[in-house]
């Protein structure tokens, strides 16, 4: 890494060392910066984490990489990581709907659909001849933003939405379709949508780019030894090129300094910074901004998060028959208690190459409003997934252990308007010099997009706009990394 820190550059500080924020220090790094890392908790990673589950190493939070994107790929390679990438063993996934598990489509952009035929086999007779219809609507009058559901469901008719969109999307965000925003969560089909009569016709455009495109490789990539050890690995590449990286260390305050700068206090310390990329999650960082932004905090208070579970079972591998693929997603229409379920051990095959004798499972529950299903302790959330489980595939084998994750609120909601919302908090914070903000909460969920986001804050507080206009114009679509993500 280039820019090793003297005592003489400019200090920058970092408050949150999620991957947003170690990636935005790896950047301010790079730009010659001094650079301290404060995390309020006992450990780097935010949503990576990695973990065990009966001596198996696995990912307890996100577990793969859009490698469609520069980003993710790139920070990995360039702290050493670059021969532990490795893309999914399988890729087809299937969609438990209907009583019983059915194909995963091809031929939709985050669900929608470009021909009715993409989607025959998951929906009714009815659903399939609705979607044709498409053809005969006058043009849908979109505005500034739309519901990615209720625009759809207009146009093609809510069981496209319910069986379909509705999955894919409660993957990437665990929130509802029909409050999610078009222009946030699905960017380039909302470009296209506001271009085209139909659509169907804008969804085949944007398939038409992307084929033109030409991208070789495979659409997401996951690491060997699980996602989660990429953040311990951009922490370990700060530290040797002399950046403090302090867990356990809260900021309490953030203030202007009077003579220039930021000054902050954190853990009983005071420090001073010529530049600050607040990288926490969106009601930390109002808490931070209330003082000297006032108007940012009260948009970043408004911002809603959901809450899930991931529940990981380890069964020996000779009890466990699945299905073939990397798992199912499960459209909330048909009741189940699960949203989701991946084949871990099938999907990633360095898993199974390092534990020939497990097969290992995850599910996740919970969604943007589902709260009950969470206050379950941890036993019963196990035996609701395995009563999924064997219903959906016969899986009635014992597991040999079992984990239960809990991301209370870990998910930021992109509802109608958010693109708005993140605009107005960047121009609250346009009048103060060396202060940006970055993460999951403003053009993007996905690693790449955290990443992006990261970067173009560490550019805002050199001077340099172009990487915050460049997401403001095009977010970053998070896309479902198959099932279970």
């Amino acid at each position: 890494m280039s820019g090793s820190h003297t005592d003489g550059g400019r200090h920058a500080v970092v408050v949150g060392a999620g991957i947003a924020g170690l990636a935005a220090a790896h950047r301010l790094l790079e730009h010659g910066a001094r650079v301290t890392v404060l995390e309020a908790s006992e450990r780097v990673g935010g949503k990576l984490l990695p973990g065990e589950i009966a001596g198996a190493r696995v990912d307890l939070g996100a577990e793969s990489l859009l490698a469609r994107r520069p980003e993710a790929v790139g920070l990995a390679r360039a702290v050493g990581m670059a021969d532990r990438l490795q893309p999914p063993a399988t890729a087809s996934a299937a969609l438990w709907t209907r009583g019983a598990l059915r194909p995963m489509p091809k031929g939709h952009v985050m669900g929608v659909p470009g021909t009715a035929a993409a989607l025959a086999g998951v929906l009714s007779d009815e659903g399939l001849a609705r979607i044709g219809r498409d053809a005969e609507l006058p043009p849908t009058e979109i505005g500034d933003d739309v519901a990615i559901g209720a625009y759809v469901a207009e146009r093609l008719g809510r069981e496209v939405v319910d069986r379909l969109v509705e999955p894919l999307l409660g993957g990437v965000y665990a929130g509802d379709a029909y409050r999610i925003s078009m222009r946030s969560a699905v960017p380039q089909l909302f470009e296209a949508a506001r271009a085209h009569a139909t659509l169907t016709e804008a969804v085949r455009a944007v398939q038409e780019r992307t084929a033109a495109a030409q991208q070789a490789g495979p659409v997401f990539t996951g690491v060997a030894g699980g996602v989660g050890t990429l953040p311990l690995a951009v922490a370990d590449s700060l530290r040797s090129h002399g950046v403090r990286v302090l867990t356990g260390t809260p900021v309490t305050e953030l203030r202007r300094d009077p003579d220039d700068g930021w000054r902050l206090v954190a853990g009983g310390e005071v420090l001073h910074a010529d530049a600050v990329v607040v990288a926490v999650p969106a009601p930390a960082a109002a808490g931070l901004l209330r003082a000297e932004a006032p108007g940012a905090a009260a948009e970043l208070s408004a911002v809603e998060y959901a809450s899930m579970a991931l529940i990981t079972l380890a069964y020996r591998r000779d009890e466990a028959r699945l299905p073939e693929g990397s798992g199912f997603l499960v459209p909330p229409v048909d009741g189940r208690t699960i949203k989701a379920a991946t084949f871990t051990s099938r999907k990633w095959g360095w898993i199974a190459e390092e534990n020939p004798d497990l097969a290992v499972v995850r599910t996740s529950v919970g969604r943007h409003g589902e709260t009950e299903i969470l206050h379950r302790d941890d036993d019963e959330l196990v035996e609701l997934s395995r009563h999924d489980l064997k219903a959906a595939t016969g899986l009635d084998a014992q597991p040999v252990a079992a984990r239960v994750t809990r991301w209370d609120d870990g998910l930021p909601q992109y509802p109608v308007g958010h693109h708005a919302r993140v605009a107005r908090v960047r121009e609250h914070l346009a009048g103060l010099s060396g202060l940006a903000v970055c993460g999951a909460a403003y053009d993007g969920v996905g690693v790449p997009a955290c990443i992006a986001s990261a970067y173009a804050a560490a550019d805002q507080v050199q001077g340099d706009l172009r990487g915050v206009q460049e997401l403001t114009a095009h977010p970053v679509q998070s896309l479902h990394g198959g099932a279970g993500e």
